[in-house]
């Protein structure tokens, strides 16, 4: 435990801690371009040098580590000014469109001109060339607002293994992009948005479909329908100053009835459907492999996350037999909203426009997908982050704070907890045990009020098993039988789990991947800046959510009940598999 001094300030921190960790603890901040938390320090931007007594020059503090007897200045007149000339260099390069700019107003190297004072820039640089690559449904790049802190790259590289941005070229002439300066949609890029949900300024963003919704509701001839998945209740309030983890579900679904949507639902509920679909898919496997002998691909790894999707079509299509064949909830949602939905109001589907607010840029990608269609058109027709449906209703002057809690639509508005718990790493898989077991012992999942406490939290790689006793007849094959189950988030942590599959290292009945951090509520298309302490916060409010429900199981949900008395007949059957289900492609790696 070196002990040092920050600001004159005593300190005592574990060996290994860099200054910029140090100094967080001690409640001093050192402002930073290039740092994310959890992954490797570069030092890049060096915007966080600090001064060190007897240190001829400036170090950065994200990359240097506290040592004993250590006296650090973090804010000296020499430190002052070193972040100042970093920062106006920058400034004299980007391509400065901050009125126009998606980031403006929430742009960290405009905040940090402005906190260091900048009022003029001293260098004539040679501004950065504006170049669009529009090349994906998920994500805008604009390399002339890149500053090059190489975020994007460590987040690509070494937190989702997936490697399509690198910086390429060297000194000015560096840029951050795909290899050969390619468009994304030239080489393998899952769309997950992690990139866009870490830079630290405007040149990297999802693709904005707003506009398009706006035409939507404005259509005299068109019913706009809304979904909202469930990580966005507990993230929406922080556009508009509320802390995070704060639920706002009641004042959403007001705001999206002002907004003019003639119907707010709940992704939750195709949640719940999703259970039913994925955890009967899950049993029938186990049946096939344990009872009959017929050796069925398992483990089964979970499907809803369409950026793991992406990933396994690329990095592992032998695995592919393994995907479950759902859709997502996202995806089974549309397909009912058009045919379901339109029955029982009277409409064509071709009436019927399908909105989606969704945590994650993927999800644009996915909506496109041509496998996802029920005949004749997109499932999905547009599909909005958390961020682009707080810039609709600030434009719109809806005063979100003073808004009345309201309740959802009904039929595909009612859910359990089960399905509130998808927007969680762990929380597929705890929705499908609750359902699972109770249908194979006729009991409720024996565990402390329903949760998988090894299935809750944010280690990257998470395991539990739940043996199987007293099994009703049906599922006598089960008795005694240990489920083994894995969790995984971050795709990066998907690939040790799988690795470890393939070796035999490691073996399981069933597998979730969530690709981003934390799981959908640290999705690429939440508020900015994600930390871990934010994502634990979402996470909180999303199991209070869950706690909070009647009904906690997605099989006791009265309207997926009342679904398929009406309208599917029974899980995996021939409307489930037509509406519900479909199958994936291998795709070349590049």
């Amino acid at each position: 435990m070196p002990k040092a001094w920050i600001n004159q300030q005593e300190v005592e921190v574990p060996e290994g801690t860099t200054i910029l960790c140090a100094a967080k603890r001690a409640g001093i901040r050192i402002p930073t371009l290039c740092y994310v938390e959890s992954l490797r320090p570069i030092g890049a931007c060096r915007v966080c040098v600090v001064e060190v007594e007897n240190y001829r020059n400036l170090v950065a503090a994200c990359s240097t580590c506290v040592t004993e007897g250590m006296k650090i200045r973090t804010n000296s007149a020499r430190v002052r000014r070193a972040r100042t000339t970093v920062v106006q260099l920058l400034l004299s390069e980007h391509c400065g469109e901050c009125q126009t700019c998606d980031r403006n107003g929430q742009c960290e190297l405009q905040d940090l001109a402005a906190e260091l004072g900048i009022r003029e820039i001293e260098f004539r640089g040679e501004a950065a060339r504006k170049r669009l690559d529009v090349s994906t449904p998920a994500l805008t790049r604009d390399n002339g607002k890149c500053i090059r802190c190489r975020r994007c790259v460590s987040v690509c590289n070494e937190l989702q293994g997936v490697g399509a941005l690198f910086p390429q070229f060297r000194g000015f002439n560096t840029v951050i992009g795909p290899a050969f300066g390619q468009d994304l949609a030239s080489v393998t890029c899952v769309q997950c948005g992690q990139c866009a949900a870490i830079c630290p300024v405007g040149a990297i963003t999802e693709r904005d479909y707003v506009e398009s919704v706006w035409a939507a509701i404005d259509a005299p001839d068109r019913i706009v329908v809304v979904q909202t998945a469930p990580a966005i209740r507990a993230a929406l309030g922080e556009c508009f100053g509320y802390p995070p983890g704060t639920l706002v579900t009641g004042k959403m679904t007001a705001a999206l009835r002002r907004l003019g949507f003639d119907a707010v639902f709940d992704t939750n509920f195709a949640a719940d459907l999703t259970i039913m679909e994925e955890g009967t898919e899950l049993l029938m496997r186990l049946k096939r492999s344990l009872a009959d002998g017929n050796g069925a691909a398992l483990p089964m790894f979970t499907s809803c996350s369409p950026g793991w999707v992406r990933y396994l079509e690329s990095f592992h299509p032998e695995l592919l037999p393994h995907l479950s064949t759902c859709k997502s909830p996202q995806q089974m949602f549309g397909a009912l909203a058009k045919t379901y939905y339109a029955q029982k109001t009277g409409r064509r589907k071709e009436e019927i426009f399908v909105v989606s607010v969704m945590p994650c840029t993927a999800k644009k990608f996915e909506a496109q997908r041509p496998e996802m269609t029920s005949g004749g058109g997109p499932d999905v027709d547009a599909v909005l982050t958390t961020r682009e449906l707080a810039r609709m209703i600030r434009a719109s002057g809806i005063d979100f704070a003073g808004l009345p809690d309201e309740e959802m639509d009904a039929p595909l508005g009612i859910s359990s907890g089960a399905g509130v718990i998808f927007a969680n790493t762990g929380g597929v898989m705890e929705a499908a045990l609750r359902t699972a077991y109770e249908i194979v012992t006729g009991r409720p999942l024996p565990t402390p009020n329903l949760h998988v406490p090894n299935l809750i939290g944010l280690d990257g790689i998470k395991e539990a098993e739940i043996t199987i006793e007293n099994a009703l007849p049906d599922w006598r094959f089960l008795d005694g039988v240990t489920l083994r189950v894995a969790v995984a988030h971050g795709l990066g942590n998907a690939e040790k789990v799988m690795q470890a599959v393939l070796s035999g290292e490691r073996s399981y009945h069933f597998i979730e991947v969530m690709t981003c951090p934390g799981g959908c509520i640290g999705g690429g298309g939440q508020p900015r800046f994600t930390d871990n302490r934010v994502r634990q916060a979402r996470i909180a409010a999303i199991l209070k959510e869950d706690e909070g429900k009647s009904i906690r199981r997605s099989h006791l949900n009265p309207q997926i009940q009342q679904l398929y008395a009406e309208f599917l007949g029974a899980p995996l059957g021939e409307m489930s598999h037509h509406l519900l289900h479909t199958t994936y492609v291998p795709r070349e790696r590049i």
